[in-house]
């Protein structure tokens, strides 16, 4: 059996790489299962793509499709056009693409076009909010998914509810928590840990990316004020296009430690070691719940709702009193305990290969 495994952006990487090591396992058990790995180039700059490649111990891919960046348009057009060029020239069984990127959703409909079976490894996942693009990614992926592989039994209910068999979803768990127990023991701590005068669980990790958050400069200004005052350093590595509202503020911060990001390495091990983390990523979500750290969401929604109903992350959605309130509980160490959720145990991707054999495609 021959599979394409796509990668893309950051996420991706950290979700394929035990996929590999699980595929690789099983070829030298004897199993018939062979992959290529395609990376669509979505992130491109060493920060995002080169690093994570070398620090997850992954393998080079076999063909980089250098996708760029772009608008929405122009960079799903591109990996639609340059993957189905790969595709016609190393035809396969199936295509598996995970997360819910760009790369992702292209990848599915050019697979699809060439009547090619595809697996979505984190299918089912929802937020229902349509001004998302990762949601309207997911929706579209899972339209034309022939096998799913879910993270929770909220994603295989989302799942059966739009018309999925039975039959086609296969509950493993969640391949980015897999790398997360894989790599722990090798966190390194970043430099700035010295220079920002850090002690473990005397301060918090802020990561913003979202529009909605960090687009207005108003309401920007606002969650740093309310942050600030929390009087504990945090440490707030930057997207550069966040960075320009972040030097602009009329008053300048004095607890916020801005940064360049940080690697994979570097950034578990500030995660790990901090009182708490305030962000609007749904991978940080995750993460915080399994290494029992307190984790404040700046959204009204999430399409992981386990690290709420089960984990340690709370949505404080646009509220800043509400953010005030959460972060002096924190602070207090009056914050709940959370649990792992089931599956979630770093072997979801031996689960996978395991499926994929045993479909014998």
């Amino acid at each position: 059996m021959k599979i394409t495994l796509v990668a893309g952006a950051r996420p991706n990487f950290m979700k394929i790489a035990p996929i590999i090591r699980a595929v690789e396992r099983a070829l030298a058990d004897g199993q018939d299962i062979h992959y290529r790995l395609v990376h669509t180039g979505q992130h491109y700059d060493d920060k995002l793509s080169r690093i994570f490649f070398e620090q997850l111990q992954i393998p080079e891919a076999h063909i980089n499709l250098g996708a760029g960046s772009g608008t929405q348009a122009e960079q799903t057009a591109r990996i639609m056009i340059e993957f189905e060029k790969e595709l016609l020239a190393n035809p396969t069984d199936l295509v598996v693409v995970v997360g819910d990127v760009t790369s992702t959703m292209a990848c599915t409909i050019v697979a699809k076009k060439l009547n090619t079976k595809v697996a979505h490894v984190e299918g089912g996942i929802r937020s229902f909010d349509m001004t998302m693009p990762e949601e309207i990614n997911r929706i579209v992926t899972d339209s034309l998914a022939d096998y799913f592989f879910t993270t929770s039994h909220v994603a295989n209910s989302n799942l059966k509810k739009s018309g999925v068999k039975e039959e086609q979803i296969f509950f493993v768990g969640n391949t980015m928590i897999d790398t997360l127990l894989t790599q722990l023991p090798r966190a390194q701590k970043p430099a700035l840990w010295n220079d920002f005068g850090l002690q473990s669980k005397n301060y918090f990790v802020l990561t913003l990316h979202r529009p909605s958050n960090v687009d207005d400069p108003e309401k920007f200004a606002r969650w740093m004020k309310v942050l600030d005052d929390t009087g504990l350093p945090i440490v707030f590595p930057v997207h550069p296009r966040t960075m320009k509202n972040f030097s602009t503020l009329e008053t300048k911060p004095k607890n916020i430690r801005a940064c360049d990001p940080l690697s994979y390495l570097e950034f578990i091990y500030l995660i790990r070691e901090s009182k708490a983390v305030i962000t609007d990523s749904g991978g940080v979500q995750e993460e915080t719940t399994v290494l029992g750290v307190p984790c404040l969401t700046l959204r009204n929604n999430t399409e992981r709702p386990e690290t709420v109903t089960e984990g340690t992350n709370e949505m404080i959605g646009d509220d800043f009193v509400a953010l005030s309130r959460a972060l002096e509980k924190v602070k207090s160490g009056q914050w709940k305990t959370g649990h792992i959720p089931q599956l979630w145990d770093g072997r979801t991707a031996d689960r996978i290969v395991h499926e994929l054999v045993r479909l014998g495609l």
